[in-house]
């Protein structure tokens, strides 16, 4: 996709971080641009900074584990600006608290974690890839994956992106045989300042965690504060669309960690070990991760 100007982009999770930034980056390009969160201030918040921009804006609630939320977000966004045509699936969170043993974890976490990070992805597919296709007009869905997918112990979160993974290489493949102009793309963002860390502020009271019952971020704002920005990772993000690039790695410091694991695993030997100090070390040597 190369020609933004007039058309329309719709960004889940756009009121904060990666989402936000994502917005500026469309509206930049004189796109319609629709958001969507499940936060509501934050939302109120964003849709008046675009509007004191000249924007054509629009923003709606939206609980992305929720079909009928998705639908609903499809259906206001046709309603104002007509066909869709760049989609971001990017809407994620991470459950916070103390580390624990895979067999500790709640199935609240679970729940929530895959519920926002792969399904929100899979229905936001399933609810905006038939309209794009239908409407025979140039488009691209990007869906958010993380460099987490190839660390092992970060669950569920880890998990839930690795799915979107695999999901978007199915999407890819099924848009080629479609035979139509949408492009797709999967975006693995190694670490990104953003306030990710504090996603429990966003846990629905449905899926309270008796193990982290305070509702306790990661604890990781310190640590993504040094890190690349949203607006940086958005510009990049939006030239690998124009180029119909589908593997996004936006930090090349990262890149070692998924061939290793990869080798590990043809090497059938014993699980992949990932050294996160050694990691963190490379900043000094101006790694971008």
């Amino acid at each position: 996709m190369k020609d933004f100007s007039g058309k329309t982009a719709v960004i889940t999770g756009g009121a904060s971080g990666i989402g936000f930034a994502l917005a500026k980056a469309a509206a930049d390009r004189q796109m319609n641009v629709v958001l969507a969160d499940i936060e509501e201030n934050a939302l109120l918040t964003a849709v008046e900074y675009f509007e004191e921009r000249q924007t054509q804006i629009l923003g709606v609630l939206t609980d992305t584990r929720q079909k009928s939320a998705l639908e609903h977000l499809r259906d206001e966004a046709t309603a104002k600006f007509g066909n869709i045509h760049l989609l971001f699936n990017n809407a994620g969170v991470v459950n916070g608290g103390p580390p624990k043993p895979v067999w500790d974890l709640p199935d609240t976490d679970w729940d929530w974690v895959m519920g926002v990070n792969f399904y929100g992805v899979l229905g936001g597919v399933q609810t905006f890839a038939p309209h794009m296709v239908a409407h025979g007009e140039e488009g691209h869905i990007v869906n958010t994956a993380s460099i987490a997918s190839f660390i092992p112990g970060s669950v569920p979160y880890g998990i839930s992106k690795y799915g979107v993974i695999i999901l978007s290489e199915a999407l890819a493949n099924d848009l080629e045989t479609a035979g139509g102009t949408i492009g797709a793309s999967v975006v693995c963002p190694g670490w990104v300042n953003t306030k990710i860390g504090d996603a429990e502020r966003n846990r629905p009271r449905e899926f309270k965690s008796d193990t982290n019952p305070a509702n306790s971020g990661l604890g990781i704002n310190e640590l993504l504060a040094g890190s690349k920005s949203p607006e940086a990772l958005a510009a990049y993000v939006f030239d690998a669309v124009e180029k119909d690039q589908f593997y996004i790695f936006p930090h090349a410091g990262w890149d070692y960690l998924v061939t290793e694991h990869a080798a590990a695993m043809v090497a059938r030997g014993p699980v992949f070990k990932f050294d996160l100090a050694a990691h963190i070390a490379t900043r000094t040597d101006g790694k971008d991760i």
